[in-house]
């Protein structure tokens, strides 16, 4: 099921609409519920769990040995080498089998996978959905995408070349501000609707509407 319903979706299409009724732009909309899966990011934890188990018996085994003595119902005995090394394997296996299984509940894992890793893939992905949808797509190259990824809590502005060229980053920061006031409040469809006008806003200012402009991409909302 997606974030947004018919309704919402229409409120995010009329405002791409309104917005380029001054601006030979074209503005395109993805809402995604995450940009990755992070897979890599829960080997990392899972395979650091179980090196941490692995130390922790190599540091203080005898508790782990009186454990296993208390499980198993047996007297206490004298470990082999052998016998230590598979305690060590094994405990190595179960600390990375429980770190996997923990770390596929989606809070836990977007709670443990670094900010900085998470603005990284929401770029990527971002970038992706350009060159899919946008980028030079329109005569002139004017399409910006707006990409909004929820379990991230964040969003991109990913512009066609001759926009870059003359709009900085830094002036797509209202926008993200805009959008950012109205996710607070949780309204998803609003936001992105404020954030398509003030992208607008800029390119209204830049490339002007001409007489003979035609809409050249979908103003629908792309949920993925």
């Amino acid at each position: 099921m997606g974030y947004l319903s018919q309704s919402d979706h229409k409120i995010v299409s009329d405002a791409v609409a309104a917005a380029e009724l001054t601006t030979s732009g074209e503005i395109v909309t993805v809402l995604a519920d995450r940009s990755d899966g992070y897979s890599d990011v829960v080997l990392v934890w899972a395979v650091a769990l179980a090196f941490t188990a692995m130390s922790l018996f190599a540091v203080i085994p005898q508790p782990f040995m009186d454990l296993w003595d208390s499980l198993v119902g047996g007297w206490m005995h004298e470990w082999t080498t052998g016998e230590l090394a598979s305690m060590t394997i094994a405990l190595g296996l179960v600390a990375f089998t429980l770190g996997w299984l923990l770390l596929s509940w989606d809070p836990l894992r977007f709670a443990l996978t670094p900010g900085p890793v998470k603005s990284a893939r929401v770029h990527s992905s971002a970038i992706r959905h350009f060159k899919v949808g946008a980028e030079q797509r329109t005569h002139g190259r004017t399409g910006v995408l707006l990409y909004l990824s929820m379990r991230e809590h964040r969003a991109e502005i990913v512009a066609d070349q001759p926009i870059a060229a003359i709009v900085p980053a830094e002036v797509w920061g209202e926008a993200m501000a805009d959008m950012l006031e109205e996710l607070k409040q949780g309204h998803i469809a609003e936001s992105l609707a404020i954030g398509v006008r003030d992208v607008g806003m800029v390119l209204s200012e830049h490339f002007p509407r001409a007489d003979d402009d035609r809409n050249e991409l979908p103003d629908r909302l792309i949920e993925v």
